[in-house]
């Protein structure tokens, strides 16, 4: 019987004349947009404004794309430092290669830079576009099938990978999709995100920091399947201790800070409930019907209620249908008529 497999993809470049279209970049565009997509949504439901999480995106994306570079680069110098490798090649992002310790920490930087540009909390942005974060890295393993690489032990699992290639050292056979399992773990740790701030109403960088735990762990046991050339300490793989110690970080953070600063934020973004304010009263003003004095959503009661009494009337008494300014306009009407009538009789009112 056929082992049924995983089929690795026949190309992972495309080419647009002589441009180079390479999917592992794509997985991290789309990834990208995901995030500040989800962020976006995530961030209005919390008081801010529109556009705020791509403006700081601008600031994050780079810095962590340089981070996880540069975590990657120096956790496996060998591979571009030892004899017979080309330093250059270091530079080659579009290759594959990020860590997403140093993604996350540079990041977290141009995040930092970006939300105090604008006066914003980070805590508060960062708890925003968390489970975007798990979602991206979802969608930015799928580079690594691309890629052929980072896959785990040999197997003969159903679901086994079948590597076909051999550039590069790999050995052609089938092995454990880390790449899969991880892409698995990410969503189910966004959703798990979601649901736990709507839960428990998580603020403070706590929303955040559930996501970097609930990675960690993850992480942990991926990264122990993994047969790709890493540095090990006491018998652990380096990625593993890392993953550990910010396993533990997070989860004290979560602990403090829930302690000193509990509940959520109440104004995340200076400036956003005022804007809020004043586009809900345009919006009541437009929608007013002509002929009958109400709204056209039915919100009359409530858009007097927002504005406050009027100036100078004391007495006035409102009614859930408007009579009073119906009945107003009655009284005028039969007071114009009066005046008419009385002109037309020859007399004049002083």
């Amino acid at each position: 019987m056929e082992l049924a497999y995983i089929p690795s993809p026949s190309r992972g470049v495309l080419h647009l004349g002589p441009v180079p279209l390479r999917a592992y970049a794509f997985c991290i565009i789309i990834g990208v947009f995901v995030a500040v997509w989800l962020g976006n949504r995530r961030w209005i439901a919390r008081g801010g404004r529109a556009g705020t999480v791509a403006d700081i995106a601008v600031w994050a994306v780079p810095f962590g794309l340089v981070g996880g570079r540069l975590y990657h680069v120096i956790t496996d110098y060998e591979l571009y430092f030892s004899a017979g490798r080309d330093w250059v090649d270091a530079f080659k992002v579009w290759q594959g290669g990020l860590g997403i310790w140093g993604a996350i920490a540079l990041g977290a930087l141009g995040a930092w830079i970006g939300a105090r540009r604008r006066g914003i909390p980070m805590p508060a942005y960062a708890d925003a576009v968390a489970p975007g974060i798990a979602l991206a890295q979802a969608i930015g393993r799928w580079g690594n099938w691309f890629n052929q690489e980072l896959y785990g032990r040999a197997t003969d699992v159903p679901w086994a990978l079948h590597i076909t290639s051999s550039a590069d050292g790999r050995v052609p056979g089938y092995y454990h999709p880390t790449f899969l399992y991880e892409s698995l773990w990410c969503v189910g740790v966004a959703l798990l995100v979601i649901w736990a701030d709507r839960r428990f109403t998580l603020g403070h960088g706590r929303a955040f920091a559930l996501y970097v735990a609930a990675y960690c762990v993850g992480r942990f046991w991926i990264e122990y399947l993994r047969v790709d050339d890493a540095h090990h300490v006491l018998g652990l793989r380096l990625n593993n201790w890392t993953a550990l110690v910010v396993f533990l970080l997070a989860v004290a953070y979560i602990v403090v800070s829930a302690k000193k600063r509990p509940g959520r934020e109440e104004v995340v973004e200076p400036g956003a409930a005022a804007e809020g304010t004043t586009a809900d009263a345009t919006s009541g003003a437009d929608g007013t019907d002509g002929e009958s004095g109400k709204t056209s959503e039915g919100d009359g009661e409530t858009a007097r209620s927002d504005a406050g009494p009027a100036t100078g009337s004391t007495d006035l008494t409102k009614t859930g249908d408007g009579a009073a300014p119906a009945e107003d306009d009655a009284k005028t009407k039969t007071k114009t008529e009066t005046e008419t009538e009385t002109e037309s009789a020859g007399g004049k009112k002083s």
